[in-house]
């Protein structure tokens, strides 16, 4: 399971399986269509290399910051978003996930993802992890019956009858449901709802486990960590020694601890030499993480000091994934596939995420919302040549000027 989940470990997010009620196939669908899909290897180097592309774009953004996302939220809330996408804009979202369409087809796509959710949906012991998607729905929108079934069968999608006339009502029913399925991690995903929204999609992703290895809290001790050269802070740092994969990237100039879990999943730990962050971001590739998981090998660690850390993040990626060649969504979409028309455009995409490490293991949700709204038609009105103009005044309704505009430049 850790190998399948590998591509989310080199940033150092939880990864594992997801475990939410997954709908059976209703007796129209071919169940030989199951199969195919995406094979395991291509899908995960496609979900890792727009991992590393999110990521680039909001470290970027946000320098000097702690960076926490699920680039595996974000990938299925848009997989799931391209199931209503038409034209160059479906082409756009597939391509920005990394796919390459010459080579593999939507149906194969969405397939992958249905079958990632049912192989990782698998209950366990040692691991609580949840995954769900749903889709809030303006009471008289009607979507096509092709879509709902797709977002079912493909996504497991729940649906909800919502108000967003009261646009505070909605935002507070979507903000609790994902809290509610968060664990209290994720509490508020939108921050604002336009009342012209009239649909909402929700991935959210929960996640707890424990280290194999757990570290004994009596050695935790107050520790200086270096955030710059000029900023040093003081940190409760845990410390413990153990065996545990390890491997010295003299290449990239880095140092990689993999710590695991009771599940056998892992959290992989970079470590760049003191100057050298920006250079080893530049080099996140997937033939990267490949062959970082390649080189690890079983070696004592006499002592490994780990800070206790709980970051959490949300963003708007509107901008972030424009930047990434994600852009019709926003503007010129072809969402048809949702409604039968073409009347709806993407408003916001935000994602929140949040992650906990401490002696006992990692505690992690993630959650991505995409609003949807109905396209305000652009009016434009150009006085380009003689008109009139009338100044009334408001309280009698009395024209007090009236004239005639033939030459703006005449005096």
């Amino acid at each position: 399971m850790a190998e399948r989940m590998s591509p989310l470990l080199a940033l150092g997010l939880l990864v594992a399986g997801l475990c939410s009620s997954v709908h059976c196939l209703p007796e129209n669908v071919v169940v030989k269509e199951q199969h195919r899909r995406v094979d395991d290897h291509t899908l995960a180097s496609s979900n890792t290399d727009f991992a590393f592309s999110l990521y680039k774009q909001l470290a970027l953004e946000n320098p000097n910051k702690n960076v926490i996302f699920s680039p595996l939220s974000v990938s299925i809330a848009l997989a799931f978003l391209s199931l209503g996408a038409r034209g160059s804009t479906l082409t756009e979202i597939l391509e920005g996930l990394k796919f390459n369409l010459t080579e593999i087809q939507e149906k194969e796509i969405h397939h992958s993802f249905q079958h990632l959710l049912q192989t990782l949906n698998r209950p366990s012991n040692q691991l609580q992890l949840s995954v769900g998607n749903a889709m809030f729905v303006q009471e008289e929108l009607k979507l096509l019956d092709k879509f709902i079934e797709d977002a079912q069968v493909l996504y497991s999608s729940e649906a909800f009858s919502t108000n967003f006339g009261n646009p505070e009502a909605a935002r507070s029913l979507i903000n609790n449901y994902v809290k509610n399925k968060t664990q209290g991690k994720i509490e508020e995903l939108f921050k604002r709802l336009s009342p012209r929204t009239v649909l909402v999609l929700v991935n959210y992703i929960y996640f707890k486990a424990r280290w194999k290895i757990p570290f004994d809290p009596k050695h935790t001790q107050e520790a200086e960590f270096h955030v710059s050269e000029n900023k040093t802070v003081e940190v409760p740092m845990m410390n413990t020694g153990l065996e545990a994969p390890y491997f010295r990237d003299e290449e990239l100039g880095c140092t990689l601890v993999e710590l695991m879990y009771t599940s056998n999943d892992s959290a992989l730990f970079i470590l760049p030499d003191e100057g050298k962050m920006q250079d080893l971001e530049a080099k996140l590739i997937p033939e990267t993480l490949t062959r970082w998981r390649d080189s690890l090998q079983p070696s004592r660690i006499h002592e490994l000091y780990l800070p206790k850390f709980s970051i959490k993040s949300d963003y708007e990626l509107n901008d972030i994934l424009s930047q990434l060649g994600i852009k019709k969504i926003f503007a010129d979409a072809d969402l048809s596939g949702l409604t039968g028309d073409g009347d709806l455009v993407v408003s916001q995409v935000v994602h929140g995420a949040a992650l906990d490490v401490d002696e006992e293991g990692t505690e992690g949700a993630a959650a991505t919302g995409i609003s949807l709204e109905r396209t305000v038609l652009r009016t434009t009105v150009r006085f380009n040549r003689p008109f009139l103009i009338a100044v009334v005044l408001k309280d009698t309704q009395s024209i007090i000027f009236l004239g005639k505009v033939t030459n703006p430049n005449q005096d």
